[in-house]
């Protein structure tokens, strides 16, 4: 096979060290597996077998994300065992707001000269958020592309499938006048933002390892902490209560994520200060010499994931959060829509 190979090596892809990865990797995916799985990895494609029998219309519920320059992070700070979990959260967390449950997952790896060590980092993240989300990495693609990417740099991409019966599809249309949000807390920015966050830590002089201000974490144990999975969270709730709409707080912050699920005639009405606001957030609004409006358009500030539930429910959803381990509080009301207004207002 050396022989072979030796040419393609030459020109920088190394197709030993990609079968070196397949082996290294191959028990951590298999950990992923559940009842559905058929295949192996190492073939052509994944093979799923849908089980129907518990939904009288099943729908197939697809999404597709990466991690945006969250990965320039981890690349400085050489720190890449969580950034695969927050690959598989991105993708995930979106599908879980129409209430499908994840099955299966795929990533997609590139690089300009393969490390077979670093990579075997990224996909232990990878399985770990799999294993997080209950759903199988059924397979994925290593792609060694020198000239294109330089050595020591890589990229990922993540696909993810899930599930829901059609009856139960969650798309915001029945939410109505004197609803309630609920805030579910996030662990951190999650994986928005980062373009502005690395030139915020580079502006502030400070390194990873210091001291957050009023905090108990480093500045790169803030801004690496893997994004949060509410997927078994929410299906908890799913079971035992109406959901009327769900938001997974991205890119674009509250006032780009909120308003996707809004009937026409309501507005979300959101107070500010009714949530713990992480010291992250008030470090990077304060370094960043942002408003908070400034920072609710870019960052999920502390609230990661949202409800919408009718307001009888609400406090027994909250108190199931808190038997879940979840902080989550009460952050609004949807009320009526004024002529010419915002979707999506901020109470200060």
């Amino acid at each position: 096979m050396a022989d072979r190979s030796a040419a393609y090596k030459a020109a920088g892809v190394d197709i030993d060290a990609g079968n070196s990865l397949v082996s290294r990797i191959k028990s951590i995916v298999a950990g992923t597996y559940g009842k559905g799985v058929l295949s192996d990895i190492g073939g052509f494609g994944g093979l799923f077998k849908l089980d129907t029998g518990a939904m009288a219309e099943p729908v197939l519920v697809a999404g597709t994300d990466g991690v945006g320059t969250k990965l320039k992070l981890a690349h400085d700070m050489d720190k890449h065992d969580t950034i695969g979990i927050d690959l598989v959260a991105m993708c995930v967390n979106d599908i879980l707001v129409q209430g499908a449950k994840p099955l299966f997952f795929l990533d997609y790896f590139a690089t300009g000269k393969l490390s077979v060590d670093l990579a075997a980092q990224v996909v232990t993240g990878i399985a770990d958020g799999c294993k997080e989300s209950g759903c199988a990495l059924l397979g994925g693609e290593t792609a060694e592309m020198p000239g294109f990417y330089p050595d020591g740099v890589y990229d990922l991409a993540g696909f993810c499938v899930g599930v829901v019966d059609n009856a139960k599809i969650i798309d915001g249309s029945s939410i109505g006048v004197d609803d309630v949000i609920i805030g579910i807390e996030a662990s951190g920015p999650h994986s928005n933002g980062y373009s502005l966050i690395r030139k915020i830590l580079a502006d502030s002089g400070l390194a990873p390892g210091d001291p957050l201000p009023n905090s108990t974490q480093t500045v790169g144990e803030a801004l690496l902490a893997p994004t949060r999975i509410y997927v078994k969270t929410v299906l908890n709730l799913l079971r035992d209560f109406d959901i009327k709409g769900m938001v997974h707080i991205t890119g674009g912050g509250f006032y780009d994520n909120v308003n996707r699920i809004l009937p026409k005639g309501v507005a979300a009405q959101i107070r500010f200060g009714s949530w713990h606001v992480l010291p992250v957030f008030d470090w990077l609004k304060d370094q960043g010499k942002l408003t908070w409006p400034e920072m609710l358009q870019i960052f999920n500030c502390g609230i990661g994931f949202m409800l919408v539930v009718a307001s009888e429910n609400a406090d027994d959803v909250v108190q199931r959060l808190k038997a879940l381990h979840e902080y989550a509080r009460v952050i609004g009301r949807i009320g009526i829509r004024k002529e010419g207004a915002e979707q999506v207002e901020v109470i200060f």
